[in-house]
């Protein structure tokens, strides 16, 4: 099989083959941590991390890299607020971050570098870009000369101009052109600053991630990756400063890019304020539900986030963990059906991966063999395992996550007295049962295993 991604540089479905056959590198845009994140922050790391598994599987390794931004004028806005230093705000905000990930199942990239880490990297680059004639300093700030680089505007196919009429473009009179952006800038006595060749200050946003993408990855990485939202001006940028720095090796090989999430009829924003926190959310649904969710539309396509989304992601995972509880009995270690990893090599096709999983666990309700069923239980937690699900214990899905524990006994010694009920045709009793357990949010369904029940969540 041949993983094949849509690279957003040429706008088509190319194979991917990694500069080292041995080790793929992969980067993505990780979080401003001033805040918690919102859901649809989440989309790129769940997604991009069934991207990660998938690599490592297919070439053995990988070096993948997801930043943690900790210098912003966010950051410094919420420090002065709060009355306390800019540490305060980031060390919490990416803890929060990392809790509300791996609630989510995201497994922790390889490599999490934080800006603050990096000065000497980041001045280091923009030096190069200095000496090659690609930046200038002017007024304790240093500029990049969009001019200077030819193929600016090539990954978001928009002419500079065009780009310039819609972007958030600061007019300074330090500036040679209106499109340069900021790689440093001053820093006030009461705001966080670094010494350097053009005085105390910050850098840019956009240079941050290309010099922590070059120590971590080298020069030329294989996959960038991160939210449609950051095409421009963001990765546009860090292609141009990357490859002006680097005597025109090419940044990146393979750009990915994650549609955004709507609500409401709206993109998901801080600045909208039409926003879920992962935070609240991971609290308040199964977290299992919310990464299903996630992953129920192709990661290119929006994906319109509701309550109705989760619910029926709740509903599908019941189904399955229901499937997975009737199978209790049987042995199966897990192991990924060709069906799903064929679907996630055409461009990480989750919905179709999901179909399969339904597919499979379809069988398992009609299957009495057991043979049979050892089988395709061993398929489903494969498949489940390819996208990070179905990896709790059925009775924990329906127990322990949902608080009702001690109840499953009760519950099953009810669906047995109806069974006998019925065997003795007493089926006044029968009924009563179902209706008692119907008023209490369980559903019976028959099966070629015999009764399986769920319970209905608010």
């Amino acid at each position: 099989m041949t993983l094949r991604l849509h690279n957003t540089l040429t706008r088509q479905l190319e194979p991917f083959i990694p500069l080292d056959p041995a080790c793929p590198t992969l980067y993505v845009c990780g979080p401003t941590v001033y805040n918690y994140v919102h859901i649809g922050n989440a989309r790129g790391p769940v997604v991009f991390g069934v991207l990660a598994d998938l690599l490592r599987r297919r070439f053995g390794a990988l070096r993948y890299a997801r930043n943690i931004t900790d210098v912003d004028d966010k950051i410094n806005t919420a420090a002065r607020e709060q009355g306390v230093p800019i540490s305060t705000i980031t060390d919490r905000f990416a803890a929060a971050y990392r809790e509300d990930m791996a609630a989510l199942g995201v497994v922790p990239p390889d490599i999490e570098p934080e800006v603050t880490a990096h000065m000497p990297q980041i001045i280091g680059m923009i030096e190069q870009l200095i000496s090659r004639g690609h930046a200038y300093a002017a007024e304790g700030h240093v500029l990049f000369s969009v001019a200077s680089f030819d193929r600016y505007g090539h990954l978001s196919r928009r002419d500079p101009d065009e780009m310039l009429a819609g972007a958030r473009v600061e007019v300074a009179p330090y500036k040679r052109d209106a499109g340069d952006f900021v790689l440093w800038k001053p820093s006030s006595d009461d705001l966080p600053g670094w010494d350097s060749p053009w005085g105390r200050g910050r850098p840019g946003w956009h240079i941050e991630c290309s010099a922590m993408a070059a120590a971590h990855l080298g020069q030329t990485i294989d996959i960038h990756a991160g939210g449609v939202d950051l095409q421009f001006p963001h990765h546009e940028n860090e292609i141009a400063q990357s490859e002006c720095a680097h005597g025109g090796k090419v940044f990146a090989r393979f750009w990915l890019h994650n549609g955004m999430l709507n609500f409401g009829g709206a993109k998901m924003s801080k600045s909208l304020g039409n926003i879920e926190r992962v935070h609240d959310l991971v609290h308040q649904h199964p977290p299992e539900a919310l990464r299903l969710a996630l992953l129920s539309a192709h990661y290119r396509q929006p994906l319109d986030w509701s309550d109705a989304l989760i619910e029926q992601s709740v509903r599908t995972l019941d189904r399955l963990y229901g499937t997975l509880r009737d199978l209790s009995q049987v042995s199966a270690t897990p192991h990924i059906p060709a069906a799903v990893e064929a679907a996630l090599d055409d461009d990480l096709n989750t919905p179709l991966a999901l179909a399969e999983v339904a597919r499979l666990a379809a069988d398992a309700r009609r299957s009495s063999d057991p043979g049979e069923q050892a089988r395709i239980k061993a398929e489903l937690l494969g498949a489940g395992l390819a996208l990070g699900l179905l990896q709790a214990d059925p009775a924990q899905w329906f127990g322990t996550a949902a608080g009702h524990g001690d109840d499953d006994a009760r519950i099953q010694a009810l669906i047995d007295e109806r069974i006998a009920a019925k065997q003795a045709r007493d089926f006044a009793r029968a009924d009563a049962i179902r209706d008692q357990l119907a008023a209490e949010g369980i559903v019976l369904e028959d099966t070629a295993q015999g009764v399986r029940w769920v319970r209905k969540r608010a």
